[in-house]
């Protein structure tokens, strides 16, 4: 059972609980209101009224309990963990490993890896703060319980939260670095991207750290977070990621995967305010095609 819990500073002696717990805890309103009608708001351990004036030294605590809304199986695979603490994991995904169980995908999923990881709890609920697709592996953050993945799914594109990859793609790009800022949008039905003129704003900062016959090493950073972004990016300038099936063409060296791979990922902590800095080197598959 999630349970945050706050003790009341001499600063903020004779505020409510309500207001506390919004602006001090960080509660979502729709959250505290599940809070308030289930129980779920304690002051020194016992259920108060959200008009309640706290005094100082009293604990206020908000707690609730996680409801597996589906089915999870568990699937049985290693799980690589390089930094977790009380709120979240930070889990390197393997490739090609889909990151969400749903009724379209059947099959392993990084959702049952970790739940067969975790001893397949009563109460499981698979948080993602940041996805990736099928076929890229590396670096994802994943919260324990709601309110850390709100807290920290807020710092999303913007600069506290960076998130690095690195791709191996085909040719050469025109600049050893710079910008794409082309705007993507949807053509139609299907999971397809394209560069639109209608299309979202889209901003990918990259730069190449190696190049060899045919193929080049590529560090990009996201500033926005649009579907296959890197991927239709690339593509555009004629460099499309090598082993992608939908914006390139697959390669043999690669069953199922493509040659993107999430090395690092940075964000204040919104829980304790320190920085989380997590490096994921480059697989072994994607290095040997340069």
């Amino acid at each position: 059972m999630p349970i945050i819990s706050h003790t009341v500073t001499e600063s903020e002696a004779g505020r409510t609980v309500k207001s506390i717990m919004l602006k001090e805890m960080r509660l979502s309103r729709a959250r505290f209101s599940s809070l308030k009608f289930s129980g779920g708001v304690l002051l020194d351990g016992q259920p108060v009224h959200a008009d309640r004036r706290v005094g100082p030294g009293q604990t206020l605590s908000a707690q609730w309990e996680d409801t597996q809304s589906v089915a999870i199986a568990p699937y049985d695979a290693p799980v690589s963990i390089p930094w977790q603490d009380g709120h979240y994991f930070v889990i390197d995904k393997p490739a090609p490993l889909p990151t969400l169980s749903s009724r379209r995908q059947e099959g392993p999923t990084l959702e049952n890896a970790l739940f067969s990881y975790l001893g397949a709890p009563k109460c499981y609920v698979f948080r993602p703060v940041n996805r990736l697709d099928k076929g890229t592996s590396g670096l994802m953050a994943v919260a324990k319980d709601a309110h850390a993945q709100q807290l920290l799914q807020r710092q999303l594109h913007t600069d506290s939260f960076i998130r690095e990859y690195l791709a191996v793609c085909a040719g050469r790009l025109p600049c050893p670095e710079g910008v794409i800022g082309l705007p993507i949008g949807k053509p139609g039905g299907g999971i397809r991207r394209e560069i639109r003129q209608d299309g979202l704003r889209a901003v990918t900062h990259y730069r190449v750290e190696r190049e060899s016959e045919g193929s080049s090493l590529v560090r990009l950073r996201l500033k926005t977070g649009r579907t296959h972004q890197i991927r239709v990016h690339l593509a555009a300038l004629g460099c499309p990621v090598i082993g992608d099936y939908l914006y390139g063409t697959s390669s043999p060296a690669l069953p199922g995967r493509f040659a993107l791979h999430a090395c690092f990922l940075q964000f204040c902590h919104p829980l304790t305010g320190e920085t989380v800095s997590v490096s994921s080197p480059l697989p072994k598959a994607l290095a040997e095609l340069l």
